[in-house]
């Protein structure tokens, strides 16, 4: 018995069949246990990178599998390329699996991906590959004039091409700093995000040189932040120390004193008076020095320097102890200082002396006048009589012998 011959079909009407019936089958809902379902798995990149795509099952009855991009081109059906896109290579081929990679992804490569086994029916399955726009570096603006301390600058900081939107944030060395909440504008002729912030910052003198940076932060970037960094220039007005030549300053010997002045900008200007009146003729200012020919005694005392560098006025006092020297021209350090304790521990000792001196004068005196000596005489009678005293001797002692004797009190 004969067969009917059958028309053969040419292999563009087969594939185009075939495509039908996987569009047909799309929505078909395939038991979770059938080995021939392909599985695949959701993937993220960056723009840039490279992206692999693995399509597997668990049993094969010798069907082939194929990748399709988000357009439904076929990309690779089984081994053989479909799409002349150099991008797009083989990974991996076997009856069971079919791994493609794309490299250079772009945000057109963003989309849903179809893997697809032609069993009958048709099975598929679809991956969706989702593309990071990455942020650019960003862009700190508000720097272009130094800040006076005291005052406050307004900081902008913006990054473009991020997807999703990136975040900032602000830091002022290790430290974090709250800006203002993010904006965020789409781009017109792409799918990314600009995202800008700004910072108000009230500066201070410690905050010159300070690093401010702007850090970007984003899931395509995975080795830290993408950020920017400048310095802070504030301008405050100096503060004055003076450093003396040496802490030994000797009578006779030259020495000087440098003011040092720090501030933004750098004063220039110095100013040198002495606090008790006019500098002494022997001593120049020279700038930020201030020199001494030959110290004298006569130099003691109090030094001020003061500067300007146009922001402010910086001050600072120096007291000037000159040390006296002996025969040999030996510094004597503790002169000064042994002089003055000698002159407070004499008068000291004067005033003491005075005092108890002092007191036993009054008690003396006081006891004096409490216990005042009496000095009694009893005379004979008929003493009065006598023309002498030697006849008044002679009667005393013959006719009174029994008187009393004369007594006398000293006390």
């Amino acid at each position: 018995m004969a067969f009917p011959a059958f028309p053969a079909f040419p292999l563009s009407a087969l594939i185009a069949l075939t495509l039908l019936a996987a569009s047909v089958q799309s929505s078909y809902v395939y038991d979770e246990e059938d080995p021939y379902q392909p599985v695949t798995s959701d993937e993220t990149v960056a723009v840039g990178g490279t992206v692999t795509l693995t399509c597997h099952v668990a049993e094969s009855d010798n069907s082939s599998l194929q990748w399709s991009n988000t357009a439904q081109q076929t990309l690779y059906f089984g081994e053989k390329r479909a799409l002349r896109d150099n991008r797009i290579q083989l990974h991996k081929s076997t009856p069971t699996e079919l791994s493609i990679t794309i490299s250079d992804v772009q945000l057109s490569d963003d989309g849903e991906y179809t893997c697809s086994i032609f069993t009958m029916p048709v099975r598929t399955a679809r991956a969706t590959v989702t593309v990071l726009g990455v942020p650019g570096k960003p862009l700190i603006t508000g720097f272009e004039d130094a800040v006076k301390e005291g005052d406050s600058i307004i900081l902008t900081c913006s990054s473009t091409g991020s997807k999703p939107p990136a975040e900032l944030h602000w830091y002022r060395g290790s430290e974090r700093l709250e800006g203002r909440p993010n904006m965020v504008e789409s781009n017109p002729n792409e799918p990314t995000y600009t995202v800008s912030s700004s910072l108000e910052l009230p500066v201070t003198r410690d905050d010159n040189n300070a690093m401010i940076a702007c850090a970007v932060d984003h899931p395509s970037i995975s080795n830290g932040d993408k950020r920017t960094e400048q310095p802070l220039s504030v301008l405050f007005s100096p503060s004055v120390t003076i450093k003396p030549e040496n802490d030994l300053p000797r009578e006779g010997e030259k020495f000087y004193l440098q003011c040092v002045g720090f501030g933004n900008p750098e004063p220039t200007l110095f100013t040198w008076k002495k606090k008790e009146g006019e500098l002494p003729p022997q001593v120049k200012a020279d700038g930020a020095f201030l020199r001494f020919e030959a110290l004298n005694k006569s130099d003691n005392g109090a030094y001020l320097c003061q500067t300007d560098n146009g922001i402010g006025e910086g001050e600072q006092e120096y007291t000037l102890h000159v040390q006296a020297t002996d025969n040999a021209g030996i510094a004597d350090p503790t002169a000064m200082s042994t002089s003055s304790v000698d002159h407070a521990v004499i008068g000291g000792v004067v005033a003491v002396i005075v005092f108890i001196m002092l007191c036993l004068l009054i008690v003396f005196g006081r006891y004096l006048i409490r216990h005042k000596g009496t000095y009694l005489t009893h005379e004979a009678k008929g003493s009065d009589d006598a023309p002498d005293a030697d006849t008044a001797i002679i009667n005393a002692e013959g006719g009174h012998s029994g008187a009393e004797d004369k007594k006398e009190y000293f006390i």
